[in-house]
């Protein structure tokens, strides 16, 4: 453990004057140090930091969306997965120059929060804690989903036994109590796991390209590529969309990215990229298999029958189990991100500070842990969350809008802390394309799910007003 910092908020709770601190430079310190004296150790390295975007990231986009994608804009939904890659990149590179700048956990809130104040910063801080809440079980509803499925195809009879919501339950406490024991030993889980998802669609998809492209003497059947016209191609964009809200969640744990300058925004633009082009090739070879009509007729288990098509039942429990896989990544990514918002969010005195309390065997925020793990096994446990998983999106793209702005504002005004690492070329033009997409997009989500968040954008700002009006963030480090 080293000295403590002072606390590099603004106005204290007291009404003391601002303290600023100096902050040695990420990349040369292997811990973050906190108000309290207590660290959060750098233990997660480049391969983690990607692990941690494209864990979270796959997941929907290809085992839910390619039978409902296909049905919207035919093999057109291609582009539309590309056009929603294309618009998380340009909200990536924004969050890396941030990221670069100011390498602590927190991520978006964070960046926002000295951008542009402690009120945006809180609403973004406290909306997306529960907006991760909400994600994260629906992950573990879908690993209880998957789990069950694997077994019915595995020919265990589980009859009418509800195990789906057990199973979710058990697996959410053991990784939240992994998470608690160590950063170190969740990244080498979330390693081993993706490393191993990543195994299966690779060999899958490579197996399924070659047989659309004739190499075993099938070949796919000729189709308009936008038999729907063009407009679908974007409402389909904005629908899948979801499938890429991993990558932010890099920022969120950069107090422990080692190399913060280097390995945050190669970890954030590789992971969007890796997922882009599996989830292009995976609408490729579903519709190559099966036609976008008949994939359209699978719904959500499309994938599945693709990979029965293609190996038989081996094939069906092979993509069953990547799915496995990809909820557990999901889930875990989710627990670690949670933990260290809520954490960001109590260091600045906007929740109350006994959330910033460290562990100090293990380095790990054990309260924060708690606030994200103990909301998620009440969710899971009433089993009813997608509506609430759309919130999650709702809520994270407003938080992508806000640090496109908040890149916008750092570079205009450029206090003398600013310093990042990598820099945004045409920051002005890529800050603002990033900014006017996630607004758009937006625009296409179900109004349920567009009050909801905006509700809890709401309820946030009252918390502020009521128990941190005086606390001031915006310009300190």
């Amino acid at each position: 453990m080293s000295t403590p910092e002072p606390e590099p908020t603004g106005e204290n709770r007291a009404g003391e004057a601002p303290t600023t601190v100096a902050t040695p430079d990420a990349d040369e310190t292997e811990v973050t140090t906190t108000e309290s004296g207590t660290e959060l150790e750098r233990t997660i390295g480049l391969t983690g930091g990607i692990s941690i975007g494209v864990g979270t990231m796959i997941g929907a986009g290809i085992f839910v969306f390619p039978g409902l994608a296909a049905g919207r804009a035919g093999p057109a939904a291609a582009a539309s997965f590309g056009i929603g890659a294309v618009i998380a990149l340009l909200v990536a590179l924004p969050a890396s120059e941030l990221a670069t700048a100011m390498p602590r956990s927190g991520g978006g809130y964070y960046f926002i929060s000295r951008a542009l104040g402690a009120l945006p910063g809180a609403i973004v801080g406290i909306s997306i804690w529960l907006g991760l809440v909400f994600a994260t079980a629906f992950y573990l509803v879908g690993f209880g989903n998957y789990a069950a499925a694997v077994l019915v195809e595995a020919g265990v009879a589980v009859g009418g036994i509800p195990i789906v919501v057990p199973l979710g339950l058990l697996f959410g406490a053991f990784l939240t109590a992994l998470n608690l024991f160590g950063t170190e030993r969740a990244a080498a889980l979330q390693n081993y796991v993706v490393g191993l998802l990543l195994t299966i669609l690779v060999l899958f998809l490579g197996y399924g390209g070659l047989d659309a492209l004739g190499v075993f003497g099938r070949g796919s059947a000729p189709e308009t590529f936008a038999p729907f016209g063009p407009l679908p191609v974007f409402t389909t964009a904005a629908l899948v969309f979801t499938s890429y809200l991993g990558f932010a969640q890099i920022a969120t744990v950069a107090g422990d990215i080692k190399r913060p300058g280097r390995n945050l925004p190669l970890a954030m633009v590789a992971s969007v990229v890796i997922v882009g082009v599996l989830y292009v090739a995976t609408i490729f070879v579903a519709t190559s298999a099966f036609g976008s009509a008949a994939l359209a007729s699978f719904g959500e288990t499309a994938i599945v029958e693709v990979a029965r098509d293609f190996t038989g039942t081996a094939g069906a429990i092979a993509i069953l189990i990547a799915g496995l896989l990809a909820t557990v990544s999901s889930a875990n990514a989710s627990i670690l991100s949670t933990s260290r918002a809520v954490f960001a969010v109590s260091k600045d005195a906007i929740l109350p500070s006994v959330a910033a309390r460290m562990n100090l065997k293990y380095g790990t925020p054990h309260v924060a842990l708690s606030m994200a793990g103990g909301p998620v096994v009440v969710l899971v446990a009433l089993g009813q969350v997608e509506v609430l998983a759309e919130v999650a999106s709702f809520l994270h793209l407003v938080m992508y809008g806000l640090m496109c702005v908040a890149l916008i504002a750092m570079r205009r005004n450029e206090p003398e802390w600013y310093d990042p690492a990598f820099r945004v070329p045409a920051y002005r033009l890529v800050a603002g394309l990033g900014a006017v997409a996630s607004a758009g997009l937006i625009l296409f989500m179900q109004p349920a799910s567009q009050i909801i968040g905006v509700a809890i954008m709401l309820a946030s700002a009252g918390w502020y007003k009521y128990y941190a009006a005086d606390v001031k963030l915006k310009g300190v480090l």
